[in-house]
């Protein structure tokens, strides 16, 4: 009984290899702050162009000037950009292509050298979030676990450290979403 009072209570979890993310709601891709966007106008070549969304949502293109991107899909703002071409083109032809995906704000907590929030590549995984934040302390017990909101309940989903760096498991598929917490203990 003195044992199982000292031992360590880690609350509850969801292992890696049982986590089932949602599917997504729509698979189209939304265009966000700092994503990069390919525009091409069919036979204009002085107005397409790579443009990056600003902060205020919108891009910059000839003749159109700002344009808001942010919160539409590429579809849906080449439709929106060839009703603006109508102006100054007989029938024009859009296409946008995300070129850059925008970076993956994540806090990463805990027995880290550097605790803090960083932006890593959208194909970032839990490793890569730990070699950001300078990598285990001396008082690390290599627990390593994501907190991620689903359906706007906090999910807890727990890594084995062994088998990310040995590339076994769902762990090492795993990518990091915006607002995920990475907390080591």
């Amino acid at each position: 009984m003195v044992t199982a009072g000292c031992a360590h209570s880690s609350g509850s979890y969801v292992w890696i290899d049982d986590f089932q993310d949602p599917p997504a709601k729509n698979d189209d891709y939304v265009i966000a702050t700092d994503d990069v966007v390919n525009v091409r106008v069919f036979g204009q070549d002085n107005m397409s162009g790579r443009a990056k969304v600003r902060e205020d949502g919108k891009i910059s293109l000839p003749f159109v000037h700002d344009v808001s991107a942010a919160g539409v899909t590429p579809v849906m703002l080449s439709t929106q950009l060839q009703d603006q071409l109508k102006n100054f083109i007989v029938n024009p032809v859009v296409t946008v292509s995300l070129e850059e995906a925008r970076q993956v704000s994540v806090s990463v907590l805990g027995e880290v050298l550097h605790p803090g929030v960083y932006r890593l590549e959208p194909t970032a995984g839990v490793l890569q979030s730990i070699a950001s934040a300078g990598g285990f302390t001396n008082f690390s017990s290599r627990d390593v676990y994501v907190i991620r909101q689903i359906d706007e309940k906090p999910t807890r989903i727990r890594f084995d450290y062994s088998a990310l760096v040995e590339g076994r498991g769902q762990g090492i598929g795993f990518r990091l979403k915006p607002g995920d917490v990475v907390i080591i203990d």
